[in-house]
């Protein structure tokens, strides 16, 4: 089985977020970064890219929000992606909108590049940070199947989610995947 890296967003997951308790169930790594409330993209790329050289084995990435946008970054400048099993991207964050642009500045514009590894996607309907059309086009040129979660929010502790486990069987796809 392959181990799962937990790329948390903007301001980390608290204890009660679907990643926080992943990590701490099923021993999943958390990509711990230096600076959650002022994140620098090449800090964060750089951190990823250190925790999946130093981490053995195949890797399945499991990102919220900024997360997300992290991954499409950081896979199109990696020369580790070929270790990387599967991606679940959920609710990314709209990075390219104004005022999340001058909250989290020199994230944007978010990379296109399809993914060199197999994702999916799950956005909500009503996630204050991204509209689901945008969730939705990044899921086209990510190449990355798509999940409508509905009206879910964030999709994160104040969704209510606990440890999501609809998350977790979409993620253990990659463990049966080549």
């Amino acid at each position: 089985m392959a181990q799962v890296l937990i790329l948390p967003g903007w301001q980390d997951s608290g204890p009660t977020h679907w990643q926080r308790l992943w990590a701490a169930r099923h021993g999943d790594v958390v990509v711990e970064q230096n600076d959650w409330r002022f994140p620098r993209r090449g800090d964060w790329l750089a951190r990823l890219e250190e925790v999946v050289i130093d981490t053995p084995g195949d890797l399945v990435l499991a990102a919220h929000s900024l997360g997300c946008i992290q991954v499409a970054a950081w896979a199109a400048m990696s020369h580790q992606v070929g270790r990387i099993r599967g991606a679940l991207l959920v609710a990314p964050g709209d990075v390219e909108r104004e005022d999340l642009r001058q909250q989290i500045p020199g994230w944007a514009p978010v990379v296109q590049a399809r993914l060199p590894f197999a994702s999916v996607l799950v956005a909500s309907r009503n996630d204050p940070f991204c509209a689901l059309s945008r969730a939705h086009a990044w899921a086209c040129a990510w190449g990355s199947d798509w999940v409508d979660a509905g009206d879910a929010g964030h999709l994160n502790a104040d969704s209510g989610l606990g440890e999501w486990p609809e998350g977790r069987a979409l993620l253990q796809r990659f463990w049966k995947e080549t």
